[in-house]
């Protein structure tokens, strides 16, 4: 279908009075039908509610948007915050871990192999306990 400008003046047509016909009585009354003026303003107040109405809607919208990023916000904070202290945490726990090997080496240092030979031993019976219980189920 081709484009032709003048097609709404052709019919004769008021720029008031074109509402889209949907095919429903309209809930005006006959008097209307004399000021198309009126029609057209009514049909003009009827659209301009159902605008606000969306504004309104699309208002409550980004309100509830704002107050999600809010609080996506918030709990970024408090998780940095959560975080730092885990790392402070996990530096002292590494502090501590680094000490105890060092004593253990110089005590390993000390005694000469025989720590190693009890270690080796304690293994070894574990894993005969180990094995003598999986047997017997």
């Amino acid at each position: 279908m081709r484009y032709r400008p003048n097609a709404r003046a052709n019919l004769g047509l008021s720029e008031y009075n074109t509402p889209p016909h949907s095919g429903r009585s309209t809930p005006f009354n006959d008097s209307d039908a004399a000021n198309p003026y009126a029609y057209g303003q009514r049909f003009a107040d009827n659209l301009e509610s159902q605008n606000d109405e969306a504004i309104d809607g699309l208002g409550a919208k980004v309100k509830l948007l704002k107050d999600l990023s809010i609080g996506i916000g918030n709990e970024v904070r408090e998780s940095t915050i959560q975080l730092s202290q885990m790392n402070d945490a996990f530096a002292e726990t590494g502090g501590i871990l680094a000490g105890t090997f060092r004593r253990m080496n110089n005590m390993a240092a000390r005694h000469g192999c025989r720590w190693m030979w009890y270690m080796v031993f304690g293994v070894v019976v574990f894993w005969f306990f180990i094995i003598v219980w999986w047997f017997r189920r």
